[in-house]
């Protein structure tokens, strides 16, 4: 039992890294946030989703060897939250509310460093780090760019569970910062190469783990 669960370590981890990104993004398409907190939790959650697609692709990156393993990753984040958010916004919600954030050309750009330096690890950390963190806040915006207004379906689609002191408010935009992709994508640079050297990381306890 042990030598096959150490085998299956890395599927399980997978799997873990994957519905925590889901839950990670499940409130990123809510009205409360992007008419209450607008883009500051735009921010907040394009530098979350950065880092676990970042930590996760890299480790299964690493752990296969094989470029477009990380794509791959970036495709089962995005199925898991269509069926999480489908779900959830069921009920009533419009169904072009629903966000789900563009993991895959970001994680195409991650497979595509890692092809492109010939699979040197060190590239793959700092340049596919770099890129990740710089253009997942970028795509991000664009495909908020498609999404309903959030002020207008807060009203159209009231939920009827909230409590009275839960009903919308005018958005605070600006009062925070004034480019939440800037500070998005600089953030996320810095610290997805962080995550992708923990990817990488994991990969090496994976193995020895798996050795042991």
């Amino acid at each position: 039992v042990m030598v096959w669960l150490r085998r299956c370590t890395h599927y399980l981890f997978i799997v873990v890294v994957a519905v925590n990104s889901t839950l990670l993004t499940i409130n990123a398409g809510d009205y409360i946030f992007y008419t209450d907190w607008a883009w500051t939790s735009y921010t907040v959650f394009s530098i979350s989703q950065t880092l676990m697609l970042t930590v996760g692709a890299v480790y299964y990156l690493t752990f296969t060897g094989v470029p477009g393993t990380a794509t791959y990753y970036g495709l089962i984040m995005t199925v898991y939250t269509w069926v999480a958010k489908g779900a959830w916004f069921a009920p009533g919600y419009p169904y072009d509310f629903i966000v789900t954030p563009i993991w895959l050309p970001s994680a195409m750009l991650l497979d595509l460093a890692y092809w492109a330096t010939k699979r040197n690890k060190h590239s793959l950390i700092l340049f596919g780090g770099v890129l990740v963190g710089m253009s997942l806040p970028l795509f991000n915006m664009v495909n908020l760019i498609t999404v309903a207004d959030p002020l207008e379906t807060a009203f159209k689609y009231p939920r009827p569970t909230l409590p009275p002191y839960m009903t919308p408010i005018e958005p605070q935009v600006g009062k925070f910062y004034n480019s939440p992709v800037a500070l998005g994508a600089g953030a996320g640079a810095v610290l997805s190469v962080t995550f992708a050297a923990l990817g990488c990381k994991l990969t090496t306890w994976t193995y020895r783990w798996m050795a042991a």
